[in-house]
């Protein structure tokens, strides 16, 4: 077995820094999450095992919009602990304009009775929260997704 036990934090880089933590200081406090830092340089709340952070960009790349294909980070994905947890979040969501959801909460074909909403934050971060029951793709002889598992929606 693994000595691996989660993700300690995501930190991302925000854009719009100001916007970026209006957007992530409602969520993290939907979440229940501690926030622990909220500074002008550094928004950072921890909970559930993990943490989230979001910094300052660097001066050349204040006001920029992330790049899903570009190198480095494709989306994050947070682990709910069930179905409900899933569709709670999607509810907060609905209701911001300052965020762009990409599909409902709905099942994928990553693993049997994987559950997700897929968003992107005000800088364009995809975010994921999920729920998958049991072990999912640690059942012997499991493997994951579909043939279409890999699109780029």
């Amino acid at each position: 077995m693994t000595a691996l036990n989660g993700v300690a934090h995501v930190i991302l880089t925000a854009g719009d820094f100001a916007r970026s933590t209006a957007f992530w200081r409602d969520l993290i406090d939907h979440l229940e999450l501690k926030i622990v830092l909220d500074s002008e340089h550094m928004l950072y709340g921890v909970g559930g095992r993990t943490a989230i952070g979001i910094r300052t960009p660097s001066a050349d790349n204040v006001g920029r919009r992330f790049n899903q294909g570009a190198p480095g980070l494709h989306h994050a994905c947070f682990r709910m602990r069930d179905r409900a947890a899933v569709d709670a979040v999607h509810a907060f969501l609905i209701s911001r304009t300052d965020i762009h959801i990409v599909h409902r909460p709905q099942e994928e074909p990553w693993a049997p009775g994987y559950y997700s909403v897929l968003f992107e934050d005000p800088d364009g971060i995809r975010i994921e929260f999920n729920h998958v029951p049991g072990i999912g793709l640690l059942v012997d002889g499991q493997e994951i997704g579909g043939a279409n598992a890999f699109n780029d929606d």
